[in-house]
């Protein structure tokens, strides 16, 4: 008898021991003195209120010159039969999990622990979904390859950003000043705490600025979208804790807000993934959205002609004193200047320590969901 034996009212094992030893005319004592174990072992499996064990299965196989697997799938068929029913709400679960980091986001507070029925509800509220199927991805789980640039991980980070920025209260959204509090941003990047006043500048501009730590394997840096076509949003992940790479990331996203890229629907909405490394890639391979908004960020950290003259006159020999100089010069940190010198140079180990921390000054100021504490936002 195989595995595959229908699993419905399959009888214990002990009952076809009883018709072997019937055939052969053994009692039970018979097999007993055969096997070498107990009479009363035998009898608990004959009567079946005790399991065929590997090592009896073997047992038993000599006995009656048969395989050792027919007695252990005997058993396994038995225990299957005899198995419950498991939760309908296990392969709901998994086909969640599959596609989304839905333990990750309940330990975040996204969502709360809770049975399938409510679990599906609050993924449908969280997507802006009326139907589990209408959740994006879910109805291609099995196709984890075939997702489009934006990966579920990366939508569960976004949707997250939108459900906490449409609950901030802003001014009404200036291009003009917009423009003009860019032209200022000079004077907040040499001191780090000053960074503190960037959100409460962004909110004056019309700006909903969100902070929100970014997901396993996502590489988020940032995004831009629009909740209207008058409520621009900015969302950075701060994954990276150095003040070169928050400048660069917020003048890069300010140049998709000014521009007025990502106002379609929030699935289609471009996340900003590994921005640094864009800055690497060939021209041609990026969309002129990214292109502008790059040139726009590098531009703002050290401006290109200062940076190119500054490079010509004084590579290789670039010393410590010589890059503290320039950076008085233009009124930028010197953590600034030295990212944008050490990816020139193609040396990132350089000068290194300059590119101090800031997450704790920005995140002062800021809507902030992640590192342990989620956003107070209404679930």
């Amino acid at each position: 008898m195989s595995i595959a034996t229908c699993l419905t009212d399959v009888p214990h094992p002990g009952e076809f021991i009883r018709d072997e030893l019937d055939a052969r005319g053994w009692s039970q004592r018979d097999l007993s003195y055969i096997l070498g174990t107990p009479e009363q072992a035998v009898n608990m499996i004959v009567s079946g209120k005790r399991g065929i064990s590997p090592d009896m299965a073997k047992a038993l196989g000599k006995a009656f010159d048969v395989s050792a697997e027919y007695f252990a799938n005997l058993q396994q068929a038995y225990e299957m039969s005899n198995a419950k029913t498991p939760d309908p709400g296990i392969a709901r679960r998994a086909q969640l999990q599959n596609v989304y980091p839905v333990r990750e986001m309940i330990r975040r507070g996204w969502l709360e622990d809770s049975d399938i029925g409510l679990l599906e509800a609050q993924m449908m509220r969280f997507f802006c979904a009326n139907d589990v199927g209408n959740i994006p991805y879910l109805a291609h789980a099995a196709m984890k390859s075939d997702y489009n640039e934006t990966t579920p991980v990366q939508l569960a980070w976004l949707y997250r950003v939108r459900q906490i920025a449409s609950e901030i209260q802003v001014a009404a959204y200036s291009d003009t000043k917009l423009r003009a509090l860019i032209s200022d941003l000079p004077r907040y990047t040499v001191d780090p705490e000053e960074t503190r006043h960037i959100p409460r500048a962004l909110a004056d501009c019309g700006i909903r600025y969100v902070v929100v730590e970014t997901l396993p394997n996502a590489k988020i840096d940032g995004v831009c979208f629009w909740l209207n076509e008058n409520s621009p949003v900015v969302g950075m992940s701060l994954r990276w804790d150095r003040i070169d790479n928050f400048w660069f990331v917020l003048r890069h996203e300010l140049e998709h807000v000014l521009n007025r890229d990502g106002t379609g629907p929030l699935s289609a909405a471009s996340v900003d993934v590994d921005l640094e490394d864009s800055l690497n890639t060939i021209p041609s391979n990026l969309p002129e959205s990214e292109r502008k908004a790059n040139a726009a960020g590098a531009a703002f950290c050290v401006p290109a002609d200062d940076l190119e003259s500054f490079y010509i006159r004084k590579f290789p020999y670039i010393s410590e004193k010589d890059m503290l100089g320039f950076a008085r010069r233009i009124q930028r940190h010197p953590g600034i200047v030295v990212g944008q010198l050490q990816r020139k140079m193609e040396r990132y180990d350089w000068l290194a320590r300059y590119k101090v921390k800031i997450r704790h000054h920005v995140t002062a100021g800021s809507v902030v969901d992640g590192w342990g504490v989620p956003a107070p936002v209404s679930f």
